[in-house]
Formats: structure tokens, C-alpha cells, sequence
């Protein structure tokens, strides 16, 4: 499979590293950054708009504000691509959400990608070991759905489709809850019932 990867920080490290048997090229704002990243995945460096245009799947790594900016970037590339989007857009520290809609919803409308919601609950290096994790996945198109949840297995995590990508805004609204009692010092583990 041909991946996407925009975006040079800590979760495009942790997932790229977990797929790197695949095709993958890695795009990002610094050139520098971004051929660092593709050297140490074995991976091609690309522009952004090149990373979408030669990928299957697009890895939306980056922070919630530089979205608006990538989206421009790649223009109608993502157009009928399946891409997974692990943003929040929470305040950190307040997990207070930010838009009206989701980050999910907004980058399918501005993109015409067949955006799926997944891996943004967990923080980037809970990827290297994710044996026993479920990530949770929401999206309209379901061959999108069926590739991302084959993605998700190979983290070693299992796959969990909760609906349409009209959910994507209550699993956001579940990491601002994480995240906010992460940053007052609490375990989010002791705030969620278990089975």
C-alpha cells in the first residue's frame, strides 16, 4: 500500500514506523524535517501535494491549526482519497474543542477525501506497543473504513468502526475530556468505567 504521510512530528513518526513495510512518502513544512523523517522510515521525501498524489491512504499528522494550511497546500489532490485524520482540535491543556463541527468533518468538506476519524485518542508514543488497545474509527465510505481498520491492525491495536463520520465530533469531544484531565494531572484511566 502507497501512504501518505503529512506531517514530520511525533504521531507521523509513530504510525509511519509501524507501516513502514509499506510504500511510504513523507511530506512536511520543513524540507529538512521532512527528509530526517523519510530517512529514518525509509521513506521517499516528497512536497506535500506529492505526497497525496502518489499515496492510496493520507496520514494527516499535524497539528489542528496547520490543517487549514495543508489543505491549501494539496489543493483537490485528496479529492476521492481515503485519509485518516488523528487531529483534535482542542485547546491542549483545556481539551476544550475549538470549531462548531468536527476537525473530521471539516477537512472532508474543504478536501473531498474520504476521511476517516481514527488514532486521536492515544498520545504518539503509545503507538510503539499498542497490544490490547481498541482505536475507535468513523467514516462514510466503507472500503475507507475496511482499509484503515487493516492499518490500525498492524499497530497491533483492533479496530472499532462506531458509525458515520458524523460521530467524529462526540470521539473528539472524548479526547478533549482525555486530555484535559491529563494535563490536571489526573489518569484518564480512573475517569472511564471499565467492563
Amino acid at each position: 500500500m502507497r501512504i501518505g504521510i503529512l506531517g514530520t512530528g511525533a504521531v507521523a513518526t509513530a504510525l509511519g514506523a509501524r507501516w513502514a513495510t509499506h510504500d511510504l512518502t513523507v511530506a512536511g513544512r520543513s524540507p529538512a524535517n521532512t527528509r530526517a523523517l523519510a530517512d529514518r522510515l525509509g521513506a521517499t521525501a516528497a512536497t506535500l501535494r506529492e505526497a497525496v498524489t502518489n499515496s492510496d491512504v493520507v496520514l494527516l499528522a499535524v497539528r489542528w491549526e496547520g490543517v487549514p494550511d495543508v489543505l491549501a497546500a494539496v489543493g483537490d489532490a485528496l479529492r476521492g482519497k481515503t485519509l485518516i485524520d488523528p487531529t483534535n482540535a482542542v485547546e491542549h491543556g483545556v481539551g476544550v474543542l475549538l470549531p462548531s463541527t468536527s476537525a473530521a468533518e471539516f477537512v472532508a468538506e474543504g478536501s473531498g477525501a474520504r476521511v476517516v476519524k481514527a488514532f486521536h485518542l492515544f498520545p504518539a508514543a503509545h503507538w510503539a506497543d499498542a497490544a490490547g488497545t481498541t482505536v475507535a474509527l468513523c467514516g462514510d465510505d466503507q472500503d475507507a473504513l475496511t482499509t484503515v481498520a487493516e492499518l490500525v491492525r498492524e499497530t497491533g491495536a483492533t479496530p472499532a468502526v462506531l458509525g458515520p463520520l458524523s460521530r467524529a465530533r462526540q470521539l473528539e469531544e472524548v479526547a478533549g475530556f482525555v486530555i484535559g484531565l491529563a494535563f490536571a494531572g489526573v489518569n484518564p484511566n480512573s475517569a472511564i468505567p471499565s467492563t
